[in-house]
């Protein structure tokens, strides 16, 4: 791999590391396991990223990883059931983390054209095929694919702009409660 591609590829890591951790997390349920699969993930897209043509691609490539890489491990878990006497206490998760992640998505997706946001919802939600989301909506194949394409390139974009604004709010507040700002 030439330097340029390594830089490149140094430069991605860097910028979309917190988000591809993020993806990770909702992949598995333990912290340091999500870690664990972002860096497989990373390790095997290293050896291919002068193949991906389309860096704009790269993030759903390196789910895509994620996800097959998560398949392998639950594939590959070995089941050690072990007979007891009493069961364990049953832990219930409030689920606050899901509903907000929820809203959150919920309101981003205000932000779609109605178009959009129903191609969206049959393909994600509804898990429909790009064929059955188009007879659904009266459009081509190749609209459907463009629209999605299209639509989830403006989600993301608005959850970005979102965590910046966070970011920003939250350094304000420091900065008026006379706290030192944190070096990032």
């Amino acid at each position: 791999m030439a330097d340029n591609e390594v830089l490149g590829f140094e430069e991605y890591v860097r910028t979309r590391q917190d988000a591809l951790l993020r993806s990770a997390r909702r992949l598995v349920q333990d912290p340091v396991d999500a870690q664990d699969l972002l860096q497989t993930a990373l390790a095997r897209t290293f050896g291919r990223w002068d193949g991906i043509a389309d860096k704009s691609l790269a993030d759903a490539y390196l789910r895509r990883v994620m996800i097959n890489t998560r398949t392998e491990w639950w594939r590959a878990r070995k089941l050690d059931e072990v007979p007891v006497d009493q069961l364990p206490e049953a832990s219930l998760e409030d689920g606050a983390e899901q509903r907000a992640d929820r809203a959150l998505l919920m309101d981003v997706l205000r932000v779609l054209a109605p178009k959009q946001r129903s191609v969206v919802v049959l393909r994600h939600w509804e898990q429909m095929s790009t064929q059955e989301t188009a007879a659904a909506l009266g459009m081509s194949t190749g609209t459907v694919k463009s629209t999605l394409h299209r639509a989830l390139a403006r989600m993301r974009q608005e959850l970005e702009n979102r965590e910046l604004d966070a970011r920003e709010t939250e350094r304000r507040e420091r900065m008026d409660r006379g706290q030192p700002q944190c070096a990032a």
